[in-house]
């Protein structure tokens, strides 16, 4: 295992401050609308400044998958795992999703197979956030009103 494994980084590390400035804020409006990706909403651990991040998603039932194109150590999977929580806005529908995992496999074994492909082979991807759409009567949710 390499030293950014280790730390959490992938091969695309030092494409995410170009992404960040330049593609995101032309992904941000349509992200909320395309299949496969959504705006992640989320508070900083921090700043407290609400944040929100166009990113790809994938679904199967109630459990939603974040492929870390970046590694785990960017600050939105620091502030996601932090609050135990976040919303995400696809195809016109906000969910509230809860209980982040961090889930290390090198195989990506949730993954479509084209996905998985990209994330492993070209990315070096090993991880992914699993997350769960939270129940109506979640405590978190019930303390966010």
């Amino acid at each position: 295992m390499t030293l950014d494994a280790d730390l959490g980084r992938t091969r695309m590390w030092l494409f995410r401050r170009f992404v960040g400035r330049y593609v995101n804020p032309v992904m941000r409006p349509l992200a909320r609308r395309l299949p496969t990706f959504a705006i992640l909403t989320h508070r900083g651990r921090k700043s407290g400044r609400l944040y929100r991040t166009p990113l790809n998603v994938f679904r199967q039932d109630d459990h939603y998958f974040f492929y870390l194109t970046y590694g785990s150590d960017v600050q939105w999977v620091k502030n996601v795992v932090a609050a135990g929580s976040c919303s995400i806005e696809t195809r016109g529908t906000v969910v509230e999703l809860v209980d982040p995992e961090l889930v290390t496999d090198p195989e990506l074994r949730p993954a479509p197979p084209h996905v998985r492909f990209v994330e492993r082979r070209i990315a070096g991807v090993t991880q992914y956030l699993l997350m769960q759409a939270a129940s109506p009567d979640s405590p978190r949710l019930r303390s966010r009103s």
